[in-house]
């Protein structure tokens, strides 16, 4: 078994009455136009209640000004999560991958619109991990999230309330993330190619969790890959001397961090109509909103062994923020 599938695989585990989620996704950009799409297989399984854990399908398709977004629930009995590889399967819809390839097909609907997807995806990038290995298998974080394919390319075709929105070369990334619990307050991004650096990946969060009354300060783990060179700012003593801070009423997002030989300054900022509101279930109890958007810029500064550049994206950055707030203004899909 490869690299790839072993980071792929699935985790969850039907009899644990513990709390789980765990969620596969794709998401690319068109090369020039402001079109973008986000495919999210999840399994969840509330604390306490195993019998009622559930597969979700949720997809996004943005195009220019517009959005269209679903989700669509099933019993997890049925279901198919491999724990050796990516092979998911949720009601009809299945997502697959082996070595450096793989392919997704489905479809999902909800609110009187439908969304379905049938896209090859590739890759040979090798997978990163934006936590240090060891935390991965560790009880601290709660969440973990890795890219299991960076700089992913996708074709195929998508199918929005019945139009046809061909893919051909979109580049973006096949995602896993799991855990017990929620992580509390994040914000999360990622850029696959840069305009003009188009083998150049950025992944980083911004977060903090509650251990029992108190909260842990914000860390900023994140890493960026030129090329083969891949500069890491992610133990978690060099997250919290990182910099980030995002301000939800003007979806803004400012970063940096620093080592003997490298520096990043950077922001990452998308306008409010280009955010929709996902209610996210946390294993434990209760629910909070991701406000996801895949069309937002990035502006990257980097010094390099003492040589200065600045990179940009201006419309394919993924940003997103999980909050419990109410008054962000962004309509959030109906449950």
């Amino acid at each position: 078994m490869g690299e790839r599938e072993a980071w792929n695989g699935a985790r969850f585990e039907p009899a644990d009455a513990g709390g789980h989620y765990e969620s596969w996704f794709q998401r690319a950009n068109h090369p020039t136009r402001r079109e973008a799409f986000w495919i999210r297989y999840t399994v969840f399984s509330p604390a306490g209640r195993p019998e009622d854990a559930v597969g979700e399908l949720w997809a996004v398709v943005w195009r220019g000004d517009d959005l269209v977004a679903v989700k669509e629930v099933h019993p997890a009995l049925g279901a198919h999560f491999d724990p050796r590889r990516l092979d998911v399967r949720i009601a009809r819809s299945t997502l697959r991958g082996e070595g450096e390839g793989g392919a997704l097909a489905g479809e999902a609907g909800s609110g009187g619109h439908t969304i379905g997807w049938d896209l090859a995806f590739s890759g040979d990038a090798p997978p990163l991990l934006l936590l240090p290995e060891r935390l991965y298998a560790a009880p601290f974080p709660k969440a973990k999230a890795l890219v299991g394919t960076p700089l992913a390319r996708y074709d195929g075709r998508l199918e929005v309330d019945g139009a046809p929105l061909e893919v051909d070369g979109w580049v973006g990334s096949q995602n896993h993330n799991w855990g017990r619990k929620h992580t509390d307050e994040y914000a999360w991004g990622q850029v696959a190619g840069f305009d003009g650096e188009p083998s150049a990946f950025l992944e980083l969060s911004t977060a903090r969790v509650k251990l029992g009354p108190a909260k842990t300060p914000w860390l900023t783990p994140l890493v960026l890959r030129l090329g083969e060179r891949e500069l890491r700012f992610s133990a978690l003593w060099r997250a919290a001397r990182n910099r980030g801070a995002y301000d939800i009423d003007a979806f803004r997002w400012e970063f940096a961090a620093r080592s003997a030989d490298a520096r990043v300054e950077g922001r990452i900022e998308a306008p409010r109509e280009s955010f929709v509101g996902l209610p996210y279930d946390d294993p434990p109890g209760g629910r909070k909103t991701c406000l996801n958007s895949k069309v937002g810029r990035c502006t990257l500064r980097l010094e390099l062994d003492g040589v200065a550049r600045t990179l940009e994206s201006a419309r394919r950055a993924a940003f997103e923020i999980l909050t419990t707030r109410d008054d962000h203004g962004v309509p959030v899909l109906p449950v």
